[in-house]
């Protein structure tokens, strides 16, 4: 007796109820599925973005703002800093490594980083071909904007000014691709990356025209701006005044990038733990849904039951055949929930923009397989009594109302 045919075969019978029940897990396990997916890679994200930074310094203003503008590049800087008091916060005897970020363009939406070789270092990057920027308007860039965009070693592009606007184009000088980085898995696979001079003369070039010479020498000096600095310490000791330090007595802000991005996901995790909730709720009505209709149909299918039991079929059989109808409607459920998150963070990412982290669609996690046992698990409590019923099935009294 093929009773994985014979469950078939009775959910096709029903197969309105089937599908409705099918939605139901369906739709519970997609939404897990993009929750604990989308959870587990922007906190991956999150830890490769920051491993190696300490503390981000710059204008006052908003602390969570500027981390997010300095390490994750998807908001507005809070504003620049004297050139000169960031070099003297980089010369500071608990600094071990210090690097300046000169922000403000763009190019097609990836944000152009004016930085220098401290940056390669800090993130520990690593060449695909070419080489690194040496020269003003040269650019290293990473792997998202050079396949995005179809740039390659020697391409000529102009940025714009703004973080994602393409309206103000600045076409007296353009960048020169001269290396392209390996895939890093952080942000840096979506930068552009060039000097701080680079930067620099971009914008005076265009005020030239407005001021003298003897105002443009001082410009190259002492009142040069950049927009913040990435600062990893010498040791755990600078952690509690370094940062105490440039708050109180400079007019710079210092902000922890750990503690920012702990307060960014205790934001945002409230709406997390929401759909979370619904969606437990729905895989709670889905069980429901699948008890009731395996006990109605248990009550249409009581004769056909007890004829099996007739022709020699065990209690226990009918006991399985119960069981496997509901782990058969609860498993493809499940499958088809996993298929359209992943299809659904693949249309999600076609839609992301430039500046926003990126999502892998085609990652997979070892919670996903404990999600599909959890719904086994539903499913079989679920059928559990209408599985006892069915072995308590009596021959005679069933086939005598039959008569």
């Amino acid at each position: 007796m093929n009773l994985l045919k014979l469950s078939y075969l009775d959910l096709k019978a029903t197969a309105l109820t089937t599908l409705l029940n099918l939605l139901l897990i369906a739709f519970g396990i997609g939404i897990l599925t993009i929750l604990m997916l989308s959870d587990r890679q922007l906190n991956d994200q999150l830890e490769a973005n920051t491993k190696n930074i300490d503390l981000v310094v710059g204008a006052k203003g908003s602390p969570l703002q500027l981390v997010l503008s300095s390490i994750f590049y998807v908001d507005f800087p809070t504003g620049n800093i004297p050139l000169k008091d960031a070099q003297q916060l980089m010369h500071n005897p608990m600094v071990k490594l210090a690097v300046p970020l000169a922000l403000g363009d763009n190019y097609n939406g990836y944000r152009i980083a004016g930085t220098n070789t401290s940056f390669i270092q800090l993130y520990n990057l690593t060449l695909q071909s070419g080489c690194y920027w040496k020269r003003d308007f040269e650019v290293t860039v990473g792997c998202n904007v050079a396949r995005e965009e179809h740039l390659h070693l020697g391409s000529h592009f102009f940025g714009a000014h703004g973080l994602t606007s393409q309206s103000d184009v600045h076409k007296a000088h353009a960048y020169v691709v001269t290396g392209i980085l390996r895939p890093q898995h952080n942000v840096t696979d979506n930068l552009v990356l060039t000097s701080v001079a680079s930067v620099w003369r971009m914008h005076e070039h265009e005020d030239e025209h407005l001021i003298t010479q003897s105002e443009m020498h001082d410009r190259s000096g002492n009142s040069k701006e950049i927009t913040s600095i990435l600062i990893q310490y010498w040791s755990p000791m600078s952690v509690a005044m370094f940062p105490r330090m440039v708050n109180q007595v400079t007019n710079l802000q210092a902000a922890s990038p750990a503690m920012e991005s702990a307060r960014l996901f205790s934001l945002i995790g409230i709406g997390i733990k929401t759909l979370q909730n619904l969606a437990y709720l729905i895989m709670l009505i889905s069980g429901i849904s699948v008890f009731i209709s395996l006990y109605n149909s248990l009550k249409e299918q009581r004769y056909e039951l007890a004829i099996l039991r007739s022709i020699g079929a065990l209690p226990s059989t009918l006991f399985s055949l119960m069981v496997l109808k509901a782990l058969l409607l609860t498993f493809c459920g499940s499958l088809f929930g996993l298929i359209a998150g992943h299809v659904i963070l693949i249309w999600i990412g076609f839609h992301q923009q430039a500046d926003q982290p990126t999502l892998d669609s085609t990652s997979f996690i070892y919670n996903e397989v404990y999600l599909v046992l959890a719904a086994l698990g539903v499913g079989f409590l679920a059928v559990l009594i209408p599985a006892i019923q069915a072995y308590r099935t009596p021959i005679s009294q069933t086939l005598a109302q039959l008569q």
